[in-house]
């Protein structure tokens, strides 16, 4: 009861593993920031970080384990270290959240616009349009 999560709306799921059909650029008049790991590949290969924690927050985990290694075993004096860390992973899943959000609402309104065209006529073909101006 509650435990299933469905992801569904009318027009299906954009899939957050490819890269964006749209420009990224698009909607945003003043550009947007570009996102880029602040811990390197060397630190990570040293710190041996697993896969699955090099995102764009390893540079907070790599503090977070550097503490919990000088600190030991007085873990608790690295409370402010792990919860920068998780205030950075809950930034990141608000991106990655808004991120599918633009991709669903761009994928609606190219179907609208091709609905529209089809409705008065035209072919999205002949026009050369592909919904995303």
């Amino acid at each position: 009861m509650g435990n299933d999560l469905t992801i569904s709306h009318k027009f299906g799921a954009p899939d957050s593993q490819l890269e964006s059909k749209y420009d990224p650029l698009f909607g945003f008049p003043k550009g947007r920031k570009k996102r880029e790991m602040i811990a390197t590949e060397e630190e990570l290969d040293s710190a041996m970080i697993e896969a699955r924690k090099r995102d764009y927050c390893a540079h907070k985990f790599l503090k977070l384990k550097a503490c919990r290694r000088d600190e030991s075993p007085f873990f608790y004096k690295c409370n402010h270290y792990f919860h920068a860390y998780m205030d950075c992973l809950y930034e990141d899943e608000l991106i990655r959240i808004k991120e599918f959000e633009r991709e669903k609402r761009l994928d609606a309104r190219q179907k609208r616009i091709l609905q529209k065209m089809k409705k008065e006529g035209f072919s999205p073909e002949a026009n050369g349009s592909n919904g995303s101006n």
